[in-house]
C-alpha cells in the first residue's frame, strides 16, 4: 500500500465523475453515506490497522437491491419514492467486508427489459457508443464500471441481465450458479432464475466480490454454502481438455456474420492450444426464448401482483378499491412491465396453463438434462453473449420482440441454473463461458485461460 491516495479522495473523485456522467446511469448518489465509510476507512489506515481487500473499494448498486434507508426504485413511477427498510444480504455482506457504496444504478424497471430503456431515468447510453443501448437490464451498473466511475457493480441475472450489457460495454458480468449467493433483498422479477452477480473489470475482481457475497443464508432457502475460490486454483487452466460450443447458435439465420466469423476464430485459436472442441447440439434458441419468457412472465404476474399502492409504492385514488388498484397499476407501470404481467397472467389463466405453462416446465427439464449430458462430454461451453451488436436508443422500444431474441443466447444457462461468465474477447460483444452447476471456480479458469490466448 503506497497510501498515495486517501480512501476519501478516491471516494469524492468517483462521486464527482457520477454526479457529472451524461451516460444516465445515476438513479440516487449515496454521497453522505459513501464519504462517512471512507473517513472511517482512512482512521483506520491512520492508525495502522489491517484493512481487507475490498475495504475503500467504491461501487454500484443496481436499483433493485435495498439497501436501508436509500431510495429503491426498480427504475419505475410506482416506487420512485421508497426507501428501503433493510438491506439486502449480498449487499450488507461487501459493506462488512468494507466497500463502498456510491450509487444506485439505472436499469430496466424491475428488470423488465434488455436495453436499459425502460425506465423513469432515461435510457442508460453505451459507454462505448453513447447512440448505442447500454444493454439491460443492468445497463447502468455496466456502463460504470466500463467508464471507471465505479470499481465493480453489483447487477441482477435472470435471463442475461448482467452477461449481456457486460457484453454491450466490454468489461465482465458473471452470473453465478443459481443459489450461490443469496436473493434476498433483490427485488424478485423471476425467482427461479434471479441471481445476483458482479460486474467488473478483471477476472481478479470479479472472484474477490464472488467470494465476499456467497454463502447459505437462512432468509434464503435456495441458497447454500460453497468453498472459497482461491487465485491459485484460477490461474492455471491445465484441468480444461474439452470446450463445447452449440451448433445451431452459429448457424442461426439470426447471427451476425461478424459476430459467427469472430466466434469460429477465436475456436481455431483454442484449438491451437491443443484444447479438444467438440460442436454439440440443443434446443433452437427461439424454442429457448419463448421457454424463458414464458416462465418468467408468469412469475413476474405473480411476484408484481402485491405492488397495489396499498402497502407501498405510488398509490392512485380512484371511486373504488378495485378501480384505485387498476389505476395505480396501468399510470405507474412501464408499458414493458404491463405486456409481461397481461403475458403472465394469461400463460397461468384457466385453458391455457396445462398447455403453455406446463408445457414450458417440462421443456425446462428437458434443457437442464441437455445440460447435464453436455458435461459429461465437455468441461466447459462457448458461445456468444448476443446474436448482435447493441442496437441503436429507441429502436428496441418500437420491436419488443426483437428486443426479446437479442436475449437467445443467454437465456438457456438461465434455465439450467449454471455459471457462466462474459468476459470482454473473441466478438464484439464479448464470449460467454459456462460450466456445470457449482463449478463457477472452472468458468473463472477458464476466462483467465481466454485472456491470454485472444
Amino acid at each position: 500500500m503506497n497510501k498515495e491516495i486517501t480512501c476519501t479522495d478516491l471516494v469524492q473523485e468517483k462521486l464527482a465523475l457520477l454526479k457529472q456522467n451524461t451516460h444516465q446511469t445515476v438513479n440516487t448518489l449515496l454521497n453522505d453515506l459513501a464519504i462517512d465509510l471512507a473517513t472511517k476507512v482512512d482512521a483506520k489506515i491512520a492508525k495502522g490497522e489491517t484493512i481487507g481487500l475490498l475495504e475503500g473499494i467504491p461501487f454500484g448498486i443496481k436499483d433493485v437491491y435495498m439497501l436501508q434507508g436509500t431510495y429503491t426504485t426498480a427504475s419505475s413511477a410506482l416506487l420512485k419514492k421508497y426507501k428501503s427498510a433493510y438491506t439486502a444480504t449480498a449487499i450488507q455482506k461487501l459493506l462488512d467486508a468494507g466497500a463502498i457504496p456510491l450509487v444506485k444504478e439505472n436499469c430496466d424497471s424491475f428488470g423488465h427489459g434488455s436495453s436499459s430503456e425502460n425506465t423513469i431515468f432515461g435510457a442508460v447510453k453505451n459507454a462505448i457508443n453513447p447512440e448505442l443501448v447500454g444493454g439491460g437490464s443492468s445497463g447502468g451498473s455496466a456502463v460504470n464500471v466500463a467508464k471507471d466511475y465505479t470499481v465493480f457493480s453489483i447487477g441482477g441475472d435472470t435471463g442475461g441481465s448482467v452477461r449481456q450489457p457486460a457484453g454491450y460495454n466490454c468489461v465482465y458480468g458473471l452470473k453465478p450458479t443459481y443459489g450461490r449467493i443469496s436473493r434476498f433483498g433483490l427485488m424478485a422479477y423471476a425467482s427461479s432464475t434471479d441471481c445476483v452477480g458482479p460486474i467488473a473489470k478483471s477476472v481478479e475482481d470479479i472472484r474477490i466480490v464472488l467470494n465476499a457475497m456467497s454463502g447459505k443464508d437462512n432468509k434464503d432457502q435456495t441458497t447454500y454454502a460453497s468453498a472459497e475460490i482461491e487465485n491459485k486454483n484460477i490461474s492455471n487452466s491445465e484441468s480444461i481438455k474439452t470446450v463445447g460450443y452449440f451448433k445451431n447458435f452459429i448457424d442461426s439465420e439470426a447471427i451476425d456474420a461478424q459476430v459467427k466469423s469472430d466466434f469460429l476464430a477465436s475456436i481455431e485459436k483454442i484449438k491451437a492450444k491443443g484444447i479438444e472442441v467438440k460442436a454439440l447440439d440443443f434446443f433452437k434458441s427461439d424454442t429457448l426464448v419463448s421457454t424463458y419468457y414464458t416462465l418468467a412472465m408468469a412469475e413476474t404476474a405473480s411476484n408484481l401482483s402485491r405492488l397495489d399502492g396499498t402497502n407501498y409504492g405510488n398509490r392512485i385514488e380512484a371511486e373504488t378499491l378495485k378501480e384505485t388498484y387498476a389505476v395505480t397499476r396501468s399510470e405507474n407501470f412501464s408499458e414493458e412491465t404491463k405486456r409481461r404481467i397481461v403475458g403472465g397472467n394469461q400463460v397461468l389463466s384457466q385453458g391455457f396453463s396445462d398447455e403453455i405453462y406446463l408445457k414450458g416446465l417440462a421443456l425446462r427439464d428437458d434443457i437442464s438434462e441437455n445440460f447435464e449430458n453436455d458435461f459429461a462430454a465437455v468441461d466447459v461451453i462457448l458461445s456468444p453473449v448476443t446474436p448482435n451488436t447493441p442496437p441503436k436508443i429507441g429502436d428496441s422500444l418500437k420491436d419488443p420482440l426483437a428486443m426479446y431474441l437479442s436475449d437467445a443466447y443467454t437465456v438457456g444457462f438461465s434455465l439450467g441454473q449454471l455459471p457462466t461468465l462474459t468476459v470482454p474477447q473473441g466478438t464484439a460483444t464479448g464470449l460467454q463461458i459456462s460450466a456445470a452447476k457449482n463449478n463457477d471456480e472452472l468458468v473463472l479458469k477458464f476466462a483467465n485461460f481466454l485472456k491470454d490466448t485472444i
